[in-house]
C-alpha cells in the first residue's frame, strides 16, 4: 500500500512540476515575428495599459553591442533551462546576452528582477529589462530585453517565448500588455 501511495505521490509531483515548467516563461497567442509588420499603438487599442516610452535618444555603443548579440539569437527555439543557441528559456537568453557583454546576472527571471534600478515605462530605453507575470498575479515569471522604441513610444522587446522561441514582441500586444509588471535598468 505504501509503495502504491509513493508511486502516486511521485506521479502527482512530476505532473505538478511539468505544469510549472510549461507556464514558467509564458507564451503569446499573437506574437510579432516580423518587425516590419505594423502594430497598433496603445492609445488606439481598447482596455490596454498605456505602456509607452519617452525615449528619443541614441543608444550607447555598449547597448548597441548588447542588442546585436541578442538579435543573433532570433529564431532560436525555446528550451526549458536552455542558455545556448540550441535553445533558450527567457532568463537563459537574458543571462547569455548580458554575459557576452561582461555583465553577470542571476539565472532566474525572478532573481534578475532585483538587479539594477527600478525605472518607469516612460523611462525605458533599449537594453533595459521588462518583467512579466505570465500566469497571473504579481510573481515574475518572464523577462525580455527592450529592443527598440517606436516613434510613437511603442516598446518592443526581444525574449524567448515558449511557443515561438526567440522573437521580438510589443508591449502593445494584449497578452504582453496585460502581463507586464515593471522595468529595470541594469546597464
Amino acid at each position: 500500500m505504501k509503495k502504491l501511495l509513493n508511486k502516486k505521490m511521485k506521479k502527482y509531483l512530476m505532473l505538478t512540476f511539468s505544469a510549472l515548467v510549461i507556464i514558467s516563461c509564458g507564451s503569446s497567442k499573437k506574437v510579432v515575428v516580423k518587425r516590419e509588420m505594423p502594430t497598433k499603438t496603445v492609445a488606439k487599442v481598447a482596455n490596454l495599459k498605456k505602456l509607452e516610452s519617452n525615449y528619443s535618444g541614441k543608444n550607447s555603443a555598449e547597448v548597441n553591442e548588447l542588442l546585436k548579440d541578442a538579435q543573433k539569437y532570433l529564431g532560436a527555439p525555446y528550451k526549458y533551462a536552455g542558455n545556448t543557441s540550441s535553445g533558450f528559456d527567457c532568463s537563459g537568453l537574458v543571462c547569455k546576452v548580458f554575459d557576452e557583454n561582461s555583465t553577470k546576472l542571476p539565472r532566474r527571471s525572478e532573481d534578475q528582477s532585483n538587479q539594477g534600478k527600478s525605472i518607469t515605462i516612460k523611462e525605458v530605453k533599449p537594453g533595459d529589462l521588462v518583467f512579466f507575470a505570465t500566469s497571473g498575479g504579481s510573481r515574475v515569471t518572464h523577462v525580455g530585453i527592450v529592443h527598440d522604441i517606436g516613434n510613437d513610444g511603442e516598446v518592443k522587446f526581444i525574449h524567448s517565448s515558449t511557443s515561438k522561441g526567440v522573437i521580438i514582441s510589443s508591449l502593445n500586444e494584449k497578452y504582453w500588455n496585460n502581463a507586464y509588471l515593471f522595468a529595470r535598468r541594469v546597464l
